[in-house]
């Protein structure tokens, strides 16, 4: 697995290593601010050749989750620069992921109470865990025009306090249900205007915010992650295909850092986006079995050039000396799920190295 650990340049940024730590909510911001655990939890994986934080939102309408951290005021940009100082002193890269979750909200996370705002007035489906119990994701309200012209300011003045914070780039959430990948799908983008409709109306967001984030930090410090054929958050795509390449074809003139894919059993269409796309493409691959992906896994997807570089979720959760691991072939600690999502210490910042068993 020797090609997992050998270096590469993803935009202009150097990275030590081709292994990635996936974005993943851990719900341990209290107040939208991250703390000083978050700092010892990111700074521990430092030896990643690059970090991608957990979905943060870009404003207030753009939270989905309780406890999850925000980069929409000073405040937030402080706390996160405690973060990124953590990193950087390991000697680490790290961009934060923005995510606005569209529809997937609640007005219990709104001080104003409001509705969640998505291409169309269609519900998910699903619901948001909070102490009191499940609550039904409300039927969100259709975005106008101006709505769709804040969500990408929002987007670049997120990024804006990104550099302010020391972050190294930001990633585009533009996969899982989100916002993004709402104006994406056609099942929950039913609009008739000029975002809406044919392949290349349901694409003029994902690629209006890449361009106005790349104008605004740097197309090399500006990376965006999709996930051809999910079906998370209720959404579904009947065209992925044609979708993704048309997507593809019209991000690569913008010169983004990377390109970041994440599988659900699609390497076909993984295949079709390699081969179309110029730059750095970072796959987060499907599982060969019904465990989570294994780095024999992402080691194989480099064998066969369909990436430059993987990212992995619960084995860089568990294993904060992933590299080192790798390198000696093992052995591979196992996540526990039931310290996923909130809570303290525990299942977060204990994870032990091999060095300190």
């Amino acid at each position: 697995m020797d090609e997992l650990l050998t270096p590469l340049t993803a935009g202009t940024l150097p990275l030590p290593n081709r292994l990635v730590m996936a974005p993943m909510t851990r719900s341990r911001a209290s107040g939208g601010l991250v703390t000083g655990l978050t700092a010892e939890y990111y700074a521990q994986r430092a030896g990643a050749g690059l970090i991608i934080t957990e979905g943060t939102q870009p404003c207030v309408i753009g939270q989905g989750y309780i406890d999850t951290p925000g980069l929409h005021t000073p405040e937030h940009a402080a706390a996160w620069r405690t973060v990124t100082e953590a990193v950087h002193e390991r000697g680490g890269r790290i961009f934060v992921q923005l995510m606005h979750s569209g529809r997937i909200g609640h007005p219990c996370l709104y001080p104003d109470g409001g509705l969640p705002l998505a291409p169309s007035a269609i519900p998910s489906g699903e619901k948001l865990y909070t102490p009191d119990g499940l609550l039904d994701h409300p039927e969100p309200r259709e975005m106008t025009l101006a709505d769709i012209g804040r969500a990408v300011d929002d987007f670049v003045t997120a990024a804006r306090l990104a550099m302010e914070a020391g972050f190294d780039g930001v990633e585009l959430h533009g996969a899982s249900g989100y916002l993004i990948h709402q104006f994406l799908a056609d099942n929950t983008n039913v609009r008739s205007d000029a975002y809406g409709g044919p392949i290349e109306n349901r694409i003029r967001f994902a690629v209006e915010v890449a361009r106005a984030v790349g104008d605004a930090i740097g197309p090399d410090r500006t990376g965006i992650r999709l996930s051809p054929g999910s079906t998370l958050n209720g959404t579904r795509e009947s065209d992925t295909g044609q979708l993704y390449l048309a997507l593809v074809r019209a991000l690569a003139p913008a010169g983004l850092a990377y390109l970041h894919i994440s599988e659900f059993g699609t390497r076909d269409v993984t295949k079709l986006i390699r081969a179309d796309w110029p730059g750095t493409l970072i796959l987060n691959p499907h599982p060969s079995g019904p465990e989570p992906a294994t780095a024999e896994d992402g080691a194989e997807a480099l064998r066969e050039g369909v990436a430059d570089a993987i990212s992995f979720g619960q084995l860089w959760l568990a294993n904060p000396d992933l590299p080192e691991r790798i390198a000696a072939g093992g052995p591979f600690t196992a996540a526990d799920p039931a310290t996923f999502y909130g809570g303290d210490h525990r299942g977060y910042t204990d994870y032990p190295t091999v060095a300190a068993r």
